[in-house]
């Protein structure tokens, strides 16, 4: 027994990469025999996590990769909080429910106090409690007046994938608007000429993932209440607020696209992008208790207390809740509306900038007005530039950076775009290296021509 406490205590006390430990590979397929100890298997995989990239040079994610330190102290207190469990947290619950009232609030709900809404683990799982309510409330009415139910539809412009998820997992008919020539959003007539007494909803995002565009919510809606004028047909909004609903309220406060619009039903945001909360945290919240049908709450009665619940995943952690109001707190509307404007003036000049260089042409300039802080653009035609935007975004990799190069969806798929995406945490000092970046990219292949230009397949896209 002392021969064996003399070599653990040789082994406490050696250098970390000496020990015979980490001396071997990590496991890949198979559990370990032995037990390690906690600093070696610390150090292994706190080493494999350097391969990883820089998350602040990644210009593709809209989540949010800067955060203060006192949010970090707040997700280091939390991670024992089950967001579920809320007779074990009451605390945590009754947190939550302000992040729910306060984001009624400030997207003009009627009944800010009193309507329902819950976290969730982003904005997908969001967007289809949405989507679910839409389809519930539907069938109710088709039900009431005995027609049947078995071929619903959701009209939406070029979405992100959680909805194509959403409607493959409810067998519902996504009538998605393709991109023509330049209309790379939704109109209110592309809407109207796809809808039925079959349409569940109309989704328009605040935010398109390919450009960065608001698409006009008012407008759709005031299309629909004409088409209901003319022929009956009474068909509700959800608004993907993914980034938007984080964006617009603060910085332009004037494009009526929320709750102040009756037909808006229910909205979903990402705490975790725009809401400067750390991953991952959604919001879903529904104009009145009314629009959430009562067969998608659950009584649950076996964690201490009788709660209901209505999120799809069940446990999950409190802590980026916790954050969020932190944030709200923290910040208050005029902290938020500074932060936001920020990034707008980055990728404003982000565009400025790229104009400049000669060889593009701006898609979405970042401006509140028309989007969100999100520049794109694309390759001016009928020019050789000597390297595609797949190149340039290879290019831009050997310093670390990663602007996505991809291409559009139907039917645009011959047209292809790079862009950026301006977070709080990316400076105007980090946006002027990035663009000396960029000069310095330009010149490499003015030098050295692309022979064999670069797939989309070969550059890897790693857009959002």
């Amino acid at each position: 027994m002392l021969h064996e406490r003399d070599n653990i205590r040789d082994e406490l006390f050696d250098e970390v990469f000496a020990s015979t430990e980490l001396s071997a590979r990590l496991p890949k397929f198979r559990m370990p025999q032995s037990e390690q100890l906690a600093r070696h298997a610390y150090q292994l995989v706190s080493d494999e996590l350097i391969l990883d990239g820089n998350s602040r040079q990644n210009l593709a994610t809209f989540c949010q990769t800067w955060l203060e330190p006192e949010v970090r102290d707040l997700m280091s207190q939390t991670l024992d909080k089950n967001m579920v469990d809320k007779d074990e947290y009451p605390q945590t619950a009754a947190i939550e429910a302000r992040c729910v009232h306060i984001l009624a609030d400030l997207w003009n709900s009627p009944e800010a106090e009193n309507t329902l809404g819950t976290s969730t683990t982003g904005s997908s799982e969001a967007a289809m409690l949405g989507g679910m309510a839409l389809l519930w409330k539907w069938r109710e009415r088709r039900r009431a007046a005995g027609l049947s139910t078995d071929k619903p539809n959701l009209i939406c412009g070029p979405v992100q994938v959680c909805w194509h998820k959403f409607a493959r997992y409810w067998d519902i008919e996504l009538r998605e608007i393709p991109m023509e020539h330049d209309r790379l959003i939704m109109t209110p007539d592309e809407v109207i000429s796809r809808a039925d007494e079959n349409t569940i909803g109309v989704v328009p995002t605040l935010g398109v993932t390919f450009t960065g565009q608001f698409e006009p919510v008012a407008a759709v809606s005031a299309a629909l209440d004409d088409l209901q004028t003319r022929t009956g047909l009474d068909i509700p909004i959800h608004v993907d607020g993914a980034s938007g609903g984080f964006l617009a309220p603060f910085t332009a406060p004037d494009i009526v696209w929320d709750f102040r619009l009756p037909r808006v039903k229910s909205i979903n945001a990402s705490g975790h992008k725009f809401g400067l909360a750390p991953l991952g945290v959604g919001w879903i919240v529904w104009r009145d208790a009314s629009e959430l049908p009562e067969d998608l709450i659950f009584e649950v009665n076996y964690l201490g207390g009788n709660m209901p619940t209505f999120a799809l995943n069940f446990s999950r952690p409190g802590g980026q809740v916790i954050a969020q109001y932190y944030n709200f707190v923290r910040l208050g509307y005029e902290g938020y509306r500074r932060v936001q404007q920020a990034c707008y003036d980055t990728a404003l000049y982000l565009a400025e900038e790229i104009t400049k260089l000669g060889h593009f042409e701006i898609i979405n300039d970042g401006s509140p007005e028309h989007g969100i802080p999100a520049v794109s653009w694309k390759l001016v035609e009928g020019v050789d530039h000597g390297f595609t935007l797949f190149d340039l975004a290879d290019r831009l990799r050997t310093r670390g950076w990663q602007v996505p190069a991809y291409t559009m969806p139907a039917n645009r798929q011959d047209l292809a775009v790079q862009r950026i995406l301006v977070r709080a945490g990316f400076s105007r000092d980090e946006a002027t290296l990035l663009m000396d970046d960029y000069r310095d990219a330009i010149a490499h292949f003015d030098r050295h021509p692309v022979s064999v230009p670069m797939s989309e397949e070969e550059a890897g896209s790693f857009h959002h």
